[in-house]
């Protein structure tokens, strides 16, 4: 008998290549930024390749009053300015233009859904999509309870085809909110037809990490408190706020970046093996890790959270704002741009182990990835004058690259050439680009198959969301009712000093990407 094969549990041969259902997709909020530069161009590039059911149509809506051709003008200028290959074929933006439609309207207006079904029916006679029904919230999530209780009075949560809804984040703004608004979409919605987006999900790097442990006998092994020192996660971005000052400063670093996707990379890296790899099994195991983060207590949250903003500097000769005097943005805001946290896992795999996280934004370099610092040798072996200090005495260090090369390295120790027993550190890089010399699919396009064929693996679900909004909300009551002194990073910095000192506390430094 043939020896089974490890990744047998891992591998869907028909993710990209299934057979989809025909169906029509209704994005509200479609003439908004994230369906010019993310939506319209991944189902182009999936058109592209041709991954999208023949009969597909796309009904965009928003208060901005367009015609079909109209719009369809709009979303080409989308696709060549932000499509991943940069180039479409004029046959193939034909054939997928022809399926794009446009119904100006308010979503608080109930008049509006009512035209939006009578346009779906028509779109449904003429492209036949079976009656399958993909919602997009795409909208500003102060419209979401309109959207929902309107899609539900016009009849578009049922039907004889399969409908589904797609929600954005942000998922709620704190944990009473989010329960709110999962409320009012399970009153219109079953669970299981609801999507809950995060893009971080849909990366190549972050479901690699389930390959990478699972499908290797090497590595799992040594996936625990035995052997891991602690793990640092962070997310980088070099610019500010970019003109979205009045919307960050309601949202602050925590919200928009730690509470969704880092929380869920997080739970990716440090999850238990699932039984099988589907979709229920794969989220019960991110939703019980999500559960096990311990909930900081209130007394606690000062030396374990850390919050900053960027304040003016100069780069390149040029003078860059500080936060307080981007556009939009109060002169005494105490938004966080800068959010780092120190967070333990209360199970038997990660008992006492520091899970490092921290985002922000102004920083030297743009960077998400994942480094776990395994423990040093038990007994050092090769001593030396320069043993305890010099770069090659560092332990062993595995770094999970998400962006912008997506990759991972491996750092260890060998001996530099010549004699005597000098060690300095060396590392084995792989790279998607170059090992597989394929173009990778972009997140959204990995996410709007995997919704389109009903896979649920890489969406949130209501548990998991509310598990993350629970870890998060001691820290957010702690800071709502501080006053910083702020700003108290420069621009270019990696962050403020206090995010230093709460590594070195426990005789730890982050590490620069």
């Amino acid at each position: 008998m043939a020896a089974a094969n490890p990744l047998r549990a891992l591998q869907d041969p028909l993710r990209y290549d299934r057979r989809l259902d025909p169906c029509a997709m209704l994005i509200l909020g479609a003439n908004g930024d994230l369906t010019r530069r993310m939506l319209i161009p991944a189902l182009c590039q999936l058109a592209c390749d041709r991954r999208l059911p023949p009969s597909f149509a796309v009904l965009g809506n928003s208060r901005t009053p367009m015609t079909d051709e109209q719009f369809r003008e709009k979303m080409r200028d989308g696709v060549e300015s932000f499509l991943r290959d940069g180039v479409i074929d004029e046959d193939t933006w034909r054939d997928f233009a022809a399926g794009l439609f446009y119904e100006p309207g308010d979503v608080r207006d109930p008049a509006c859904f009512a035209r939006l079904a009578s346009r779906l029916a028509a779109i449904d006679r003429e492209r036949r999509t079976g009656g399958n029904l993909l919602l997009y919230l795409a909208t500003q999530p102060s419209h979401y309870d309109a959207a929902v209780e309107g899609a539900g009075a016009a009849g578009l949560a049922r039907g004889h085809g399969w409908r589904r809804v797609v929600v954005e984040k942000p998922f709620g703004s704190d944990y009473a909110s989010a329960a709110a608004l999962d409320s009012r979409l399970q009153q219109v919605f079953e669970e299981n037809q609801i999507y809950r987006i995060d893009h971080y999900l849909g990366k190549e790097t972050v479901q690699n990490m389930l390959a990478f442990r699972f499908g290797n006998g090497i590595f799992e092994p040594l996936w625990n408190r035995r052997y891991v020192n602690h793990v640092q996660i962070t997310t980088a971005e070099t610019i500010g706020v970019e003109g979205r000052g009045s919307y960050y400063q309601e949202a602050g670093a925590l919200r928009d970046m730690i509470q969704n996707h880092m929380l869920q990379v997080l739970a990716t890296m440090a999850m238990e093996p699932p039984a099988v790899f589907e979709p229920q099994a794969v989220r019960d195991e991110r939703a019980k890790l999500l559960r096990s983060v311990r909930v900081m207590k209130p007394e606690d949250v000062p030396q374990h959270a850390v919050a900053g903003q960027y304040g003016p500097s100069r780069s390149g000769g040029q003078e860059m704002p500080g936060f307080r005097q981007e556009p939009g943005v109060a002169p005494d805001a105490q938004t966080d741009t800068y959010a780092a946290a120190t967070f333990f896992i209360d199970n038997w795999r990660w008992a006492d182990v520091p899970f490092y996280v921290r985002s922000g934004k102004r920083l030297p370099r743009r960077v998400t990835d994942v480094a776990i610092q395994f423990n040093s040798a038990p007994h050092a072996l090769f001593t030396g004058e320069h043993h305890d200090s010099a770069p090659w005495s560092r332990p062993n260090i595995l770094v999970l690259r998400i962006q912008p090369e997506e990759g991972i390295s491996l750092r260890f120790l060998s001996k530099f050439p010549g004699s005597g027993m000098k060690l300095r550190p060396v590392s084995m890089d792989f790279q998607y680009g170059s090992s597989f010399g394929a173009r990778s699919p972009s997140a959204y396009e990995t996410l709007l198959v995997d919704v389109l064929a009903g896979d649920a693996t890489l969406y949130s679900r209501h548990d998991m969301v509310m598990a993350s909004w629970a870890v998060v909300q001691p820290i957010l009551d702690d800071w709502g009712n501080r006053r910083f002194d702020f700003p108290n990073y420069a621009g270019g910095s990696w962050g403020p000093r206090e995010s230093d000192e709460m590594l070195a506390r426990r005789g730890h430094a982050w590490r620069t990407p």
